[in-house]
């Protein structure tokens, strides 16, 4: 599984929008982990907008809930 790091835009309990600089495709299986907040989770791509050239937004729905990610922010 290729990495990137990326922005967060959105989170919720059980998704993030994150801002990212390839696009990927919906139904993709990711693996979220954000140290600072102790999270790790498995999740799948929803959907991937572009925003610019070689900017993308993507909607990700997560596995399990990460409560200590969605309230920091």
């Amino acid at each position: 599984m290729p990495k990137e790091r990326t922005l967060t835009e959105n989170v919720s309990a059980h998704g993030a929008r994150v801002l990212m600089d390839r696009e990927w495709q919906a139904g993709q299986q990711v693996m979220v982990i954000s140290p600072k907040e102790g999270v790790r989770a498995r999740g799948q791509i929803v959907y991937c907008e572009v925003l610019a050239e070689s900017r993308f937004a993507v909607g990700l729905k997560l596995f399990v809930r990460v409560e200590p990610w969605a309230t920091s922010h």
